[in-house]
């Protein structure tokens, strides 16, 4: 079907600009990522492949694995938000090994940090593999 090949695609975009921004935040603004960064890495990262490779192949299962790892990257993104924005939970954090995961690289309009972008990606990514549907 038409229509999966393009919400696909833009999975594939979602993914490679979630991808892109983490490894611009690490590599170019050279922000050591903590713990659960690369918890949420792990996850987004190989959707990225998953997604071209199901647009290349045209195979409608990618869509189920990107689902499933999407999910859990709402799960733990969530996670690491709360860890940042909650006082309560975030003095538990300080057992991270390394960046404690409660430093805000960036705290824009007093909300939107880097756990706050992966959960919004990773929500979208979510949402649109519910679209894509078997003929």
């Amino acid at each position: 079907m038409k229509n999966n090949k393009l919400y696909m695609q833009m999975i594939f975009i979602v993914s490679l600009i979630a991808m892109l921004g983490s490894l611009y935040f690490s590599e170019v603004r050279l922000y050591e990522p903590c713990e659960m960064c690369w918890y949420q890495r792990i996850l987004m990262y190989p959707i990225v492949l998953l997604s071209f490779i199901g647009i290349i192949k045209n195979d409608i299962n990618a869509g189920l694995y990107v689902r499933v790892m999407s999910g859990i990257g709402i799960l733990v993104s969530t996670y690491h938000y709360a860890l940042q924005k909650i006082p309560a939970l975030g003095d538990s954090a300080n057992a991270c090994m390394g960046v404690s995961c409660t430093v805000q690289y960036i705290n824009w309009a007093g909300f939107i940090t880097i756990p706050l972008l992966a959960l919004t990606a990773f929500i979208i990514i979510f949402i649109l593999s519910f679209f894509i549907k078997k003929d």
